[in-house]
């Protein structure tokens, strides 16, 4: 049953837990406004950049040096990516959407790429494209990946398998979409050149694996999880959580002797 209230731009919604299933009565939050829901929360434009500190500057600054134009191939790449929107009229598209929800939920028939089904994934709707606003097609990407990858992980936070669970729990789909455009906003990949440690840092990564945003998204849902849980949230708490997750990803990248995502603390939970 859907309960709802205020319905504009940058809804959040709040899922129910019943017993352990994927039944779902669904609430609307209209006070998130750092949760994605519009085209307005994805920013664009990225370029490489490897850093430098120098003596007289209170902060780093970043600058492509000759031996590291693979940086900007790479970089380019993904901004490539980032700049597609979701179009549900391509075939390319509604045939990852298709893909998505058979990882999802494998021998479940789904009736059609509008269907109240898509409620049990997290969507606010039965049509996902309207949360893909948010995220654009890289959103789309980042869930399959997790799904062909990390099939029981993100089996785990589909159905809320792990911890002692809130009542209201938070959205497994739409929380997805938020995940992808706080990393495009924490790494800095909407700026000509990352203007922060950490957007460098990630530009190495990516220089030395094409699914590094992949790759880090992954990890990321895992560690929002482990933080959900850790902060006892519910779903009015997700903006806190989300900003936890990030300071947190933050620390474990600025991590002395890093030298791939694999080292970071927080990959532990991906692989249990």
């Amino acid at each position: 049953m859907d309960d709802r209230g205020g319905g504009g731009g940058g809804s959040f919604v709040a899922v129910r837990r019943i017993s352990q299933g994927l039944d779902r009565g669904v609430a609307y939050h209209s006070n998130s406004g750092e949760v994605a829901g519009s085209a307005a929360w994805l920013g664009k434009g990225l370029s490489c950049v490897c850093a430098q500190r120098r003596d007289s500057d209170a902060r780093p600054s970043f600058d492509l040096t000759p031996t590291q134009v693979i940086y900007e191939e790479c970089l380019q790449q993904l901004q490539n990516r980032i700049d597609v929107p979701y179009d549900s009229s391509n075939p390319r598209h509604q045939d990852a959407l298709k893909a998505l929800w058979n990882a999802a939920f494998p021998g479940e028939e789904l009736r059609g790429l509008i269907s109240e089904q898509w409620k049990e994934m997290g969507w606010q709707g039965k049509d996902p494209s309207t949360d893909f606003r948010g995220g654009g097609f890289i959103s789309l990407e980042n869930l399959l990946f997790f799904a062909r990858n990390f099939p029981k992980s993100f089996q785990d936070l589909l159905r809320k398998q792990e911890g002692d669970r809130a009542m209201w729990e938070y959205p497994f789909a739409v929380a997805g979409v938020n995940i992808t455009f706080m990393l495009i906003q924490m790494l800095d990949l909407e700026a000509v050149k990352p203007r922060t440690l950490v957007g460098a840092i990630f530009v190495k990564f990516l220089a030395e694996n094409e699914s590094a945003f992949d790759l880090l998204y992954c990890i990321t849902f895992k560690l929002l999880d482990h933080q959900w849980l850790q902060m006892h949230a519910s779903y009015m708490d997700f903006n806190s959580v989300m900003k936890a997750t990030r300071r947190q990803l933050e620390r474990e990248l600025l991590l002395e002797d890093l030298t791939r995502l694999e080292d970071l603390p927080s990959y532990s939970f991906l692989t249990r």
